[in-house]
Order: C-alpha cells, then structure tokens, then sequence
C-alpha cells in the first residue's frame, strides 16, 4: 500500500469514526463532529501541499545547481515551427472573416492580429531580438 493509500484508508477510517459518534451523540454534536473531521482533512491537505512545495523547490535548486537552461530555453525549433504552421492554418479562417465582415478594414485587422501574436511569440522565445537594435539607436544619439 503507497503512502497515499494509507493515507486515504486513515481518512476513510476517522470519517467513519466521525459517523458512528454522530449516531451514538445524536444530531446535536454533529457541527462539532464535522468541524473535527473538516480539521484533520484540512491538515491533510496542507500537509500535501507542503510536501509538493518542498519537492519543487528542491527540484528547483537542483536544477539551478546544475547550472540547467531557463525554460525560456527549452522551446524547440519544432515547437516554434509548430506554432508557425498554426498560425497561417488559422490565418486562411482569419482573413475570410476579417475581409467577409469588415472588407479591407476587418482584413488588414486580422493580419495585423495575425503579426501582433507572432511578434509576441518571437520576442517570448528570443528576448534579445529587438535588444541589438535598441543598443545601436543608443549609441547614434
């Protein structure tokens, strides 16, 4: 049995408990009876919470301890042409509706959309895509 099991065996166990001591106290110990038993469920559940923060940051840690890349770096290019395919399959749906509805105006609106999210995408994956840009502006003024 894994630690979860017996930990839901426990809590099967005190929830039974807590239903045999309403029957024998009667209705009147039950806001009590259930704000015990809602007590412990709580703990459970702040201990797994604990459990898995402590996890994560060691993960973390290791991680940073290794010397691992961001996960701004583990986008592949797969992923990035993936994205670009998407994004011209839903340009054709796009751009009908934009030039249907607003004709030039709702066209050049969805393709500027269309841009808008690549551009996005771009720079979320390369930050430093516009940065060589800017340092050059800087140094001309």
């Amino acid at each position: 049995m894994t630690g979860m099991e017996a930990q839901d065996a426990d809590l099967k166990k005190e929830l039974d408990a807590t239903l045999r001591a309403r029957k024998e106290l009667g209705e009147e110990y039950e806001p009590a009876l259930v704000d015990s038993f809602l007590e412990k469920v709580d703990q459970r559940i702040d201990a797994a919470v604990e459990r898995r923060l402590r996890r994560q940051l060691a993960e973390q840690q290791m991680h940073v301890a290794r010397g691992a890349r961001s996960p701004r770096g583990t986008d592949s290019w797969g992923e990035r042409f993936g994205f670009a395919i998407v994004s011209l399959v839903l340009a054709i749906p796009l751009s009908a509706i934009g030039g249907g509805i607003g004709h030039l105006p709702g066209l050049i609106a969805a393709w500027i959309g269309i841009v808008g999210v690549n551009v996005v995408q771009a720079v979320r994956v390369n930050p430093e895509l516009f940065a060589g840009r800017r340092s050059d502006r800087s140094r001309e003024l």
